[in-house]
Formats: structure tokens, sequence, C-alpha cells
């Protein structure tokens, strides 16, 4: 197959918020081949730099966009997309978003590839590592953000239990801008709120930066209230601070990763963080096969691997494939609480089933189908000139 075409789409709710909701707006990327298959990924990164990570004009040898990259290319099995992810991030050095621009059309040519061999994406890296490609299911959290109070907190939490969520993580909104009382005050709440059955996690979204020892006082406070772990207390670099947190065995297991932009920054954070949980998205490591070798690092150092997924069901499929097979790795950030884009995005989402578990789709590549008549209102136009001449217009959907 021969790529014809590589189309980034930019999409956004009417009213963006300063909230930390990553779900506010998006960049799809479409791929299309002389087959007539076509494949999508999602970035999880700010659109108009992504969309300029795939048109700008080349400066230098070091300095060329992706479409150039890719459009002529040849598609026909996994070793191409390995080879194809070689150029792109090669003729891409020295432009700095790369990875997380990438992420989407790396994750839409594994779609594509699926389609072309007739498998899920899961079943096709099973046979690159010649390991099982027996699926297991997995324990989806609800992923939302803390209340404004810890009442608010409260109400969220039962709401979840009432849906039917057997775990729930919470994050980012008040927590670490008040005292430790505070703070205490919303994990409490998430604990009554899904009760002494359900799984809580907390994610204070980096907000003591390098103060590992704080990090570690609010970290033996929530353990009164059993939350799985503590994630991201600190910045995504502080990886001496990581350590020093880690080293000093706090209350509980200590969480981190959605940051990663590389393969080897996530590999600095389990070789020299020390944390026990590292949380990968494929929106912005640069796309599935990282991620898969970031999954594969941690089966070997014995830590846990979990998808971060805030977006919507089309990166939530890119990453259930990443490690669908592993037993071991049962916990699925599931997004609970995404905008109406968001929510709308996929025609086919992920349903939990009857037992609680979500299941990986036994379908041809990533198993979703991009509802484009849904979208379609969302999508902004976008025109880009220099020096008089357009060298990026909006496709349409």
């Amino acid at each position: 197959m021969k790529i014809i075409s590589v189309d980034p789409f930019y999409l956004r709710v009417p009213d963006i918020s300063t909230a930390a909701d990553g779900t506010q707006d998006t960049l799809l990327i479409r791929i299309r081949t002389d087959s007539g298959l076509e494949g999508w990924g999602e970035c999880d990164a700010s659109p108009l730099v992504s969309i300029a990570v795939y048109c700008c004009p080349m400066s230098h040898g070091n300095i060329i966009n992706i479409n150039t990259s890719l459009t002529g290319e040849t598609l026909d099995g996994p070793d191409d997309v390995i080879r194809l992810s070689d150029k792109v991030l090669r003729n891409a050095l020295d432009i700095q978003q790369i990875q997380h621009a990438y992420s989407g059309a790396e994750i839409a040519l594994w779609d594509i590839l699926g389609k072309h061999l007739e498998k899920p994406v899961y079943s096709i890296l099973a046979e690159i590592t010649r390991s099982s490609d027996i699926p297991h299911p997995k324990l989806p959290y609800a992923s939302v953000l803390f209340g404004d109070t810890p009442e608010d907190t409260y109400s969220i939490a039962t709401e979840l239990k009432k849906q039917g969520y057997r775990a729930a993580k919470f994050g980012w909104g008040p927590m670490g801008k008040y005292d430790e009382d505070y703070d205490v005050a919303l994990v409490k709440a998430a604990r009554e709120g899904m009760g002494e059955d359900g799984q809580i996690m907390v994610d204070a979204g980096v907000v003591w930066g390098t103060a590992y020892e704080l990090a570690y006082q609010r970290a033996a406070a929530f353990s009164e209230y059993s939350p799985v772990w503590l994630e991201e207390p600190l910045a995504p670099d502080a990886i001496r601070e990581y350590n020093k947190l880690t080293s000093m065995n706090p209350g509980i297991p200590i969480a981190a990763g959605e940051g990663c932009s590389t393969y080897h920054t996530a590999e600095d954070l389990i070789v020299n963080g020390g944390i026990q949980y590292i949380q990968i998205d494929t929106g912005r490591i640069g796309g599935i096969m990282p991620s898969f070798q970031v999954r594969r690092l941690a089966e070997k150092h014995g830590i846990q691997y979990v998808n971060h997924t805030f977006k919507s069901h089309l990166s939530l499929s890119a990453a259930l494939h990443v490690f669908a097979t592993n037993p071991d790795f049962d916990l699925l950030e599931y997004p609970a609480a995404g905008s109406q884009l968001s929510q709308c995005l996929v025609l086919n989402p992920y349903q939990i089933d009857d037992d609680g578990f979500v299941r990986v789709k036994d379908l041809p590549g990533l198993g979703v189908t991009v509802d484009t008549d849904a979208i379609r209102p969302f999508l902004a136009p976008v025109r880009i000139e220099v020096g008089g001449e357009s060298i990026f217009e909006q496709s349409r959907l």
C-alpha cells in the first residue's frame, strides 16, 4: 500500500476554560492509502502546535514535516511502521514537539495495518514479540477531577459508585492549593463516596514540584484512606526527587509517567525514579510502539504498567491494545467525565461488561470507528499561510 494523504483535524468545544480538562479540544490524524484503507489516531497535545509539525516548511535536513516524510511511502507490515517512525523522527530531529505530534499518525498507521492484515493491533504486537496473543480483561477506573470542595468530591464519588464503577481516580482541581487538612478532606470524601470496597487513586497533578518531603507527608496522611497510589506528586522531570521520595518508603505506592514524551524519559523514571506504577499516554510518547516498549520494560523491572487516557475512546483503544495481553496489568484508566466532543468521537465506544471489566475489541486495527458526522460540528477551520502562500488548510471530514 502507498500512503496518499496525511490529514490533521483540529476539533474543539465552543468555550475553552482553564480547567485541567484535556477533552476540550483535540487533534485527530487520518491517514489514507491507495488501497482504500484509512486509519485514525489522536494526539494528546496542543493541536495547533502539532498541526505545524505536520506542515511547517523545511528549514534544513533536521526540520522536515511529518506530511512530507510519510506521503508516498509504503505500508505493508509492522517493519514498515517501525521504519517510518525512524524516518519521521530523524527528519524532524530539531522539532521539539515531534513525539507528541507524531503519536496520532503512528497510531493511525497501526490502525491501517491491522485492517490490511485483518488482525487487531494487540495480535500484531504479540506476533512481533513472539508472546501470548490472549487478551485479558481490565478493571476500568473512572478518571475524573476532584470537585472544588470535599462535598463536591463526595457527590462525584457517590455518583460513580451508583454507575457501577468499582474504582475511580480523582485528580487536580484544588489538590495542593490550600493546606494539608484540605487535601486530606478531599481524599477522605473520595473514599467515603466510593465506599470501603471501592478502589481510589489520587492524582496530585505535579502540584508539589520538587518538594519530595512535602509529597512524603501527604502520602503518609493519605494512607489512612488506602488509595492504590499517589500519582504525579512531583514534576515530570524531577527524577532525583522521585528517587528520594520512593526511597523514603511512603505509605502508598507512587505513580508517574504521563508526561513522558520518549521511551527514554519513561526508562529514567522506572530505573532511576523508583516508581511503582508507570503511566504512559500513547498520544504523547510517540504512539503505540514506544508505549509497548515501556510495557516490556515495566515487565522486566516488576512494576505495574497503566495507560494514561483522559481523551476519548479512540485514544482508549490505542492504549488498551498496548497491554491487553498482560494479565498482571489489570487496571485501565477509563474516560468517564469528558466533554461532549470526547463522548461522541467514536461510533462504538468501549463498554463496561456486566462483570465490571473492559475487554479489548477483537476487530481489525484499533477496533473503533470515528463518527465523522457527530464530530463535524466541532471542526475548527484552520488555514496557515507563509509569504502569502497557503501551506495548510484543514480538510473536510
